[in-house]
């Protein structure tokens, strides 16, 4: 019981409006670990108390306590989601993910996480392929292809099950009867359909569903941008099929490179009209439709000036935007 109240406690701290993801983590590590005690004695103490020991501020405390009185809901709903087989791994759980918490450390990785599913899944050998839900036909051969190759090596494929991409790793993992993490755009209570419809591969033990949002949220444009950074944050292995110059692949892939991860590009053919080389420009590896790499020398390399160019085909950007896109020194009078 003590575990389940705990939980609850999660839940609060997990969904804090306005509280950014850093801000919720450093309080919940005050908490735990400086001050060695739990949720429910750190609500039993005085404001004065608050703002001595843990520095909060006037609009952090009545935060706090207006979260606190959604405790007797939440207790409820913790009570229901437990009863129909999901379960909690809050941020200091032994259950939860090493792979999210190394790539996406304090700033960034959720407080609690909700699952369905076979969750020693979280201890797999992860990879990510991600890329438009407009893919085309090449890029989703490339998905078909690292999906397989992923399921012989015994790897994990995480997908959010977007359409294009996402949805085609995804489905290629379970024809393999593969292991698959499927990560939500939308809190995992309102995933029923989705449930039902993979509840076959979730009992086999082949798929774990997961999500980092409130249990009861619907899905939503900014989740769906939102939760990009989990998939990526779940894999130690990253490809991309096919990428705009916008959009959540694009802006998940520069948030990696800037982390210093390395992330796979499909090399694309001189007629595509993707970013996929404005993304190997800026620091991805080149890989064939097998996902191998491609090592580029002078016999086989497209000069800068024409990449660029064909990184651009049909992309309405000025000089100024293709400078800031590739992230180089190039002289824009050329174009």
């Amino acid at each position: 019981m003590k575990k389940n109240n705990d939980l609850v406690y999660w839940i609060l701290f997990a969904h804090l409006p306005r509280w950014t993801t850093l801000k919720t983590n450093k309080l919940i590590v005050r908490i735990i670990h400086n001050q060695k005690i739990t949720f429910e004695e750190f609500f039993s103490l005085s404001h004065d108390e608050w703002i001595e020991t843990y520095k909060l501020e006037d609009k952090e405390i009545n935060d706090l306590e207006q979260a606190r009185k959604e405790l007797p809901n939440y207790s409820f709903l913790l009570e229901d989601m437990l009863s129909q087989g999901y379960e909690l791994i809050p941020f200091n759980s032994s259950d939860y993910p090493k792979t999210l918490k190394d790539n996406l450390k304090l700033k960034f990785s959720p407080p609690l996480i909700y699952i369905k599913g076979n969750k020693s899944l979280l201890n797999d050998d992860t990879i990510a392929i991600v890329g438009s839900r407009k893919a085309g036909e090449t890029s989703l051969e490339f998905t078909k292809n690292i999906a397989t190759k992923a399921t012989n090596k015994y790897q994990c494929v995480v997908s959010g099950g977007a359409k294009g991409v996402d949805q085609t790793a995804l489905d290629e993992s379970i024809k393999a009867n593969g292991h698959s993490i499927l990560v939500l755009p939308q809190g995992i209570l309102t995933f029923s359909s989705g449930m039902k419809k993979y509840y076959k591969h979730i009992i086999e033990g082949n798929l774990l569903v997961l999500s980092t949002f409130f249990p009861k949220a619907g899905w939503s444009t900014g989740l769906a941008m939102g939760r990009n950074k989990y998939i990526y944050g779940l894999s130690k292995e990253i490809y991309v099929a096919e990428s705009d110059s916008k959009g959540g692949t694009w802006s998940g892939v520069l948030e990696g490179l800037n982390a210093e991860r390395t992330i796979y590009i499909r090399n694309p053919k001189e007629d595509e009209k993707n970013a996929n080389d404005l993304l190997i420009l800026k620091g991805g590896k080149a890989v064939d439709m097998n996902g191998i790499l491609i090592e580029l020398n002078k016999e086989n390399e497209i000069s800068l000036d024409e990449k660029i160019k064909n990184s651009i085909k049909g992309i309405a950007l000025t000089a100024k935007q293709i400078k800031e896109k590739i992230n180089y020194d190039i002289d824009t009078r050329k174009f």
